[in-house]
C-alpha cells in the first residue's frame, strides 16, 4: 500500500520562496502520475499541480509561472518549487496519487 509524506512547509514572508517534498513508499513510484492539492480555511480542496509518468506538468492558472512541481524517481519523491509567494497561497498543501493522500503541510505567506 502506497504511503506519502510530505515536507518543507512553514512561514514565509510574500515574495519569498519554499520547496515541498513528498516522498512515496510501499509502490512502484515511477509509473504514477502525482500531484499536489492545498486546501485553504473555508475553501474547498483544489488542485495545484501534476506530474505524470512521463514528466508531463499540469498547473492551475493561479500558480502558473510561480510553482515548479518535479519527481526523482530514483529517490520516490516529488516535489512543489514556489516562489512569488503571495498571502492567498496559504493553504495546507497535500501530496496526491490516485487513491492515496498524504496527511498535509502547512504553508503560511504572511509578513
Amino acid at each position: 500500500q502506497v504511503q506519502l509524506v510530505e515536507s518543507g512547509g512553514g512561514l514565509v514572508q510574500p515574495g519569498g520562496s519554499l520547496r515541498l517534498s513528498c516522498a512515496a513508499s510501499g509502490g512502484i513510484f515511477r509509473l504514477y502520475t502525482m500531484g499536489w492539492y492545498r486546501q485553504a480555511p473555508g475553501k474547498q480542496r483544489e488542485l495545484v499541480a501534476t506530474i505524470g509518468s512521463n514528466g508531463n506538468t499540469n498547473y492551475a492558472d493561479s500558480v502558473k509561472g510561480r510553482f515548479t512541481i518535479s519527481r526523482d524517481n530514483a529517490k520516490n519523491t516529488v516535489y512543489l518549487q514556489m516562489n512569488s509567494l503571495k498571502p492567498e497561497d496559504t493553504a495546507v498543501y497535500y501530496c496526491w496519487k490516485i487513491g492515496v493522500w498524504g496527511q498535509g503541510t502547512q504553508v503560511t505567506v504572511s509578513s
